[in-house]
């Protein structure tokens, strides 16, 4: 018991909530959406349960790969030192099992879909491309946008899963999600930049690769304002391209209250002041992503 306390504290456990209620509104989207006259889909009850088994097991199996990939490097970070492979908590043997344990789960989850074959497809290749981000910051600065897009497959992938029938004949039925989907990679990678501010100078000493690194703290700073700038963008086209939705005035309440949010994000944090990163990344994102899940599902439901 104690080392699954262990396990669940290293891959953030509670961190699930970022990229979970996206998911869960993806979800929502798909089943109040009316499917065209020809097309026919069928929701049941095991699906939620399917979609919640796929998302904790490809979240805890990618973030427990990332903390194998980075042991040297978090080794060598004082601020990240401290963390269970560094400190010998945890081995590598048992961060491994875990790993392979969480990616199965993921896999088993795409069963609750079936006879909708689409998910269990592309499990192996989802899989494939969320390990592969633990690798982007040795090659690319823009990393930041392969961690949001590895977020964004939450929303699409959900909504594949749940419609994938009218997908096979119908591609542009998949609009919405893309839209949520492109939202949730720029928010990600917005604040991504933001939390990678605090290693800017160890990513430049190492040879790693960020934002921060190659164009500074104020040019991240820069570059989150626009990405996050983009998400707002986004939120506010899904009801002009996605008219389907019926989505409201709630709905508009909502990415207003979004935009304040992500202001208040960056006023948070400067280029003279990293000390508040934690409370702008956890706090202020976990109440966004919540927050736009239980607005829109309102709208949506109302």
């Amino acid at each position: 018991m104690k080392t699954l306390q262990h396990l669940l504290a290293m891959i953030r456990f509670s961190h699930t909530l970022f990229a979970l209620p996206f998911a869960a509104l993806a979800a929502v989207m798909a089943w109040t959406t009316p499917p065209p006259a020809d097309a026919r889909v069928s929701f049941t009850w095991w699906q939620p349960l399917g979609l919640l088994i796929c998302m904790v097991g490809a979240r805890s199996a990618a973030m427990a790969f990332n903390r194998i990939a980075d042991r040297r490097w978090d080794a060598q970070n004082p601020r990240t030192s401290g963390r269970h492979l560094p400190t010998g908590v945890l081995s590598v043997r048992q961060v491994s099992v875990f790993t392979a344990a969480s990616a199965l789960a993921f896999v088993a989850g795409t069963l609750c879909f079936w006879p909708n074959w689409l998910p269990l497809a592309g499990a192996l290749p989802v899989l494939l491309f969320l390990f592969g981000y633990s690798y982007a910051k040795r090659y690319t600065a823009w990393s930041h946008f392969w961690l949001g897009a590895a977020l964004m497959l939450a929303p699409v992938c959900t909504w594949i899963a749940l419609r994938g029938p009218i997908l096979l004949g119908d591609v542009s039925d998949l609009l919405p999600a893309v839209l949520l989907g492109t939202a949730v990679l720029l928010w990600v990678a917005g604040f991504d930049m933001i939390y990678a501010c605090q290693d800017a100078e160890f990513d430049v000493r190492n040879g790693l690769h960020s934002v921060p690194a190659r164009w500074g703290v104020v040019g991240a700073l820069r570059w989150a304002a626009v990405c996050h700038a983009g998400m707002v963008v986004a939120l506010g086209a899904l009801p002009v391209l996605a008219p389907q939705l019926a989505l409201g005035w709630i709905y508009g309440t909502g990415i207003t209250a979004v935009a304040g949010l992500l202001l208040c994000e960056h006023w948070l944090v400067t280029p003279d002041d990293l000390t508040r990163v934690n409370v702008a990344f956890f706090h202020i994102n976990a109440v966004v992503s919540l927050g736009l899940f239980v607005v829109t599902t309102v709208d949506l439901l109302t």
